[in-house]
């Protein structure tokens, strides 16, 4: 039984849900978002909440059951408040600058990278003297902002003996112990 499905969403004020047949659409004070469900499922609006429900107890309707639930809050919490993600760059010589939209690292290679964002997602760097750079980037589209992150952090993740690389902030690198001198 799904315990996440069958838990109702409050809608807060400002926010307006409509269903149009298998897509759910969200428009709050940050944005709109669209998300298409699994026909079999239905979406009620009562009284300022929205549920899911599912037609039958089948292994596959109770999967998507808690994934759609899930992923209408996410909407929901992304249209009101947004989501934020910082991440840091750990390394000598490591910067990140932006013009714009255009992300540009220095990891440590021979050549910047550069890194196009999309225009859904914020994108803002910061550079303080006696502190790693940071890239903040800020949406309402939880799974974009993610996906974003993941990549950024692909171009130089960090690495267990000296833990430089691109980390999310207060992320958490196993260190391992490095060679021992032979005698």
């Amino acid at each position: 039984m799904s315990r996440i499905g069958k838990s109702p969403i409050s809608v807060p004020s400002g926010v307006q849900i409509s269903v149009d047949g298998s897509t759910v659409k969200v428009k709050g004070p940050n944005g709109e978002l669209f998300q298409n469900i699994d026909p079999d499922l239905d979406v009620v609006i009562e009284d300022g909440t929205l549920t899911v429900t599912r037609p039958t107890e089948q292994k596959r309707h109770k999967a998507m059951h808690g994934l759609y639930r899930s992923l209408i809050n996410n909407m929901v919490i992304g249209v009101t408040e947004g989501y934020k993600i910082q991440l840091e760059l750990v390394g000598v010589g490591y910067r990140a600058s932006n013009k714009g939209q255009l992300l540009e690292l220095q990891l440590g290679y021979s050549h910047p990278i550069y890194f196009v964002i999309p225009k859904e997602v914020k994108l803002t760097t910061v550079t303080e003297k006696g502190k790693n750079p940071m890239i903040v980037l800020e949406s309402s589209d939880k799974q974009l902002v993610g996906q974003i992150a993941a990549k950024i952090r692909a171009f130089r993740k960090p690495e267990p003996y000296k833990g430089k690389g691109v980390r999310f902030l207060g992320e958490e690198i196993r260190r391992k112990a490095g060679k021992t001198a032979a005698k």
